[in-house]
């Protein structure tokens, strides 16, 4: 799949650099030495250039925005508890219906990237344990990158990414 983006990515590069080759029909021969020609006033534009999207790294703390859906399954013969989470700056919104939205937010804000969900192809090893039959997932997005993860606790790496987001999944996530 990287060896895909990959090449994908050089492609569209070097088509982005062949368009660049070809001359307008109005443009002259190049001579050397000669100085660039200045734009003409057609193409140039006053409106600003937009503002570039910055990529959260890792564990970096973020802007705290977020608007989630989050499902939890206690257990098998439990029924599903749904909770709305919106935060702004890191504060929780009125419309918010998660049980303790003030330490979802506070910890999406100081952690953003607890909801990623783990690399695609990364050969992690995980130990074996059972954590319990909880399940959740988390929809929406957070800092303007969408999120789509789901959490389970029937290995170590699960459990890891569980207790990571304990918070967000609420206090009836189960066990912590």
């Amino acid at each position: 799949m990287r060896n895909l983006r990959l090449f994908i990515a050089v492609l569209a590069i070097s088509a982005g650099l062949l368009s660049g080759c070809g001359g307008s029909p109005n443009s002259g021969p190049s001579t050397s030495g000669s100085a660039p020609a200045a734009p003409s006033p057609d193409t140039e534009t006053s409106a600003a250039a937009p503002a570039p999207t910055t990529s959260r790294p890792g564990n970096g703390p973020g802007q705290g925005n977020a608007e989630l859906a989050i499902t939890v399954v206690p257990s098998e013969s439990a029924p599903e508890l749904d909770y709305t989470l919106v935060c702004t700056s890191g504060n929780p919104a009125a419309e918010s219906s998660h049980p303790n939205a003030d330490a979802a937010c506070a910890a999406l804000k100081a952690n953003p990237a607890i909801l990623a969900p783990a690399a695609p192809g990364s050969a992690q090893p995980c130990t074996q344990q059972y954590g319990g039959p909880q399940k959740a997932t988390v929809t929406g997005v957070v800092d303007g990158i969408a999120v789509e993860s789901s959490f389970a606790r029937t290995n170590g790496c699960e459990i890891s990414s569980w207790d990571a987001a304990k918070d967000v999944l609420g206090a009836a996530g189960g066990a912590s």
